[in-house]
């Protein structure tokens, strides 16, 4: 909002890039599958190890998610307070928001933390990971075409069947799955292609940034921009895996890293964050053409988003692991499961 008049005033292929960066959820989907596929290759599924993957998954997840609604929870007891909802509304919302359902429901005239929508996705993909990764574990190249096909396809046998397009998780499993498929392949030729990956990433992001530019290009054809970016970001991350060149050195800096760490929270913190600063924030900070509001508003959510993964994400996580850890373990007593042990050392996003 705060930078409009500087993106309407970008060449329009720059301009068409920034408008076009909500698609990069997509990617984070990608890259949710991916990094639990890797995660969970040595694991036995069993009670314990499925009881152990559902406290890690919501210990992921929750903490940060309930600081946002804390932070906006004087909106969420205005709202309750007016006269403008019923009773049942009402009641709809709470529960919407406190059990993540966002990303089924479609719009709710509320806009306490809209991009808790991706949640419910990703919730929707921990409850069908375990199956898909028993499906696609050690799966022969024919099954793996299967499983790309069907990724490419599904979507847009969806939608020509009518499933309603607020039903998000079912229409961004195909992203998911194509991640658990993304980090087989991988598995299978990091050997060879390690440090060369480059060929991977490089050509990607080339045809990406041109499918968005030139989105004209598909118009008449049965596939939309989600549906050719999907294996392009898996090529991409498979690229960024193997690593080499400069990007992936850039993106193994510590700061690079660090973002990396908190960017959950800052995707998740940077709209309640955005409530407040419209609230308070001086007509002049406000100002669409002034950008000391846009990095004031940048430095209080970046700050905030570090604090926040210091002092309550990975507490909060390691607390509620170890809570789960007094579950009988099934598997490696001695140091625990393999997704446990990974997941604490990469922190990937949205995984």
């Amino acid at each position: 909002m705060m930078l409009e008049p500087i993106a309407a005033a970008l060449p329009l292929p720059l301009e068409r890039l920034v408008r076009d960066g909500y698609l990069a959820v997509q990617t984070f989907f990608l890259l949710s599958g991916f990094v639990l596929a890797r995660s969970c290759a040595e694991t036995r599924w069993n009670r314990g190890s499925l009881v152990r993957f559902g406290i890690a998954r919501v210990a992921r997840i929750y903490p940060v998610y309930l600081v946002s609604l804390a932070i906006v929870s004087p909106f969420i007891i205005d709202a309750m307070l007016s006269s403008g909802r019923s009773l049942t509304e009402k009641s709809w919302l709470l529960a919407a928001y406190g059990f993540v359902l966002q990303g089924w429901t479609g719009s709710m005239k509320v806009g306490w933390n809209t991009p808790a929508w991706s949640l419910s996705c990703e919730f929707f993909f921990y409850l069908c990971f375990p199956l898909l990764f028993l499906w696609l574990r050690n799966t022969k190249r024919s099954q793996m075409a299967i499983a790309i096909a069907l990724a490419l396809s599904v979507p847009i046998l969806l939608e020509h069947a009518k499933v309603p397009p607020y039903w998000k998780p079912l229409h961004h499993l195909a992203d998911f799955v194509m991640g658990i498929a993304a980090a087989q392949i991988y598995g299978k030729i990091v050997g060879t292609w390690r440090g060369k990956g480059y060929w991977f990433y490089v050509p990607a992001a080339l045809a990406g940034a041109a499918f968005l530019v030139h989105p004209e290009s598909l118009y008449g054809t049965p596939v939309d921009l989600n549906t050719v970016l999907r294996p392009l970001n898996a090529a991409a991350l498979i690229g960024f895996g193997l690593g080499g060149g400069w990007a992936a050195r850039a993106l193994a800096y510590r700061a690079a890293e660090y973002l990396g760490k908190i960017s959950y929270s800052m995707y998740i913190l940077h709209v309640p964050f955005l409530w407040w600063f419209n609230r308070f924030a001086s007509d002049r900070l406000r100002n669409s053409h002034n950008i000391d509001g846009v990095l004031l508003y940048l430095a209080v959510v970046m700050l905030a988003s570090a604090a926040a993964f210091e002092w309550i994400e990975m507490p909060a996580n390691r607390w509620m692991r170890r809570k789960g850890a007094g579950i009988r373990r099934a598997e490696n007593p001695a140091r625990g499961p393999v997704h446990e042990r990974y997941e604490l050392s990469t922190r990937p996003v949205l995984s």
